[in-house]
């Protein structure tokens, strides 16, 4: 079901328009669980203004992972990427904010390489190998509402 863009509330004398709040999926890999880097990277997206709306720390698994990756599927890297997210638990998160929230994230976020990645984002920062690269977050609206209801169904 699609989401609508815009809020409106309406009185009997007037209509007030809300701002527009979007969301975002971002996965905490369980690299960043490993290296104790959650509350580092909480505390980046939260000074930036972005709210954390749910997160859970759990193991994905091998069926969410096929389908939160199945743009990759039938790539050289699917198996690898597979077995990386579901070695342990990730901390799986719907962060909020303006219009173009998951624009905000991945800017953050960095360069999937981090040896690409600008000092200052979470990956050029804290990060060391394209395989064990800290975040996931969604890259675009449609990608983020199709992951957010693959791990948080009651919200999509």
């Amino acid at each position: 079901m699609a989401r609508c863009c815009t809020s409106l509330l309406v009185t009997s004398y007037k209509t007030v328009r809300l701002p527009v709040v979007k969301r975002t999926l971002v996965i905490l890999k369980p690299d960043a669980i490993e290296r104790g880097l959650v509350g580092e990277i909480l505390a980046r997206l939260e000074r930036k203004q972005l709210r954390l709306v749910t997160a859970e720390l759990r193991t994905i698994d091998v069926a969410s992972a096929t389908r939160h990756y199945a743009e990759h599927e039938g790539k050289p890297f699917f198996d690898s990427l597979v077995t990386f997210i579901t070695r342990g638990p990730s901390l799986i998160a719907v962060i909020e904010g303006p219009d173009d929230t998951w624009k905000v994230v991945r800017t953050m976020i960095g360069a999937t390489n981090p040896a690409d990645a600008a000092p200052g984002t979470i990956r050029g920062d804290l990060a060391i190998a394209m395989s064990e690269n800290l975040i996931h977050g969604s890259d675009s609206p449609d990608a983020a509402q199709r992951e957010i209801a693959i791990f948080f169904p009651d919200l999509a």
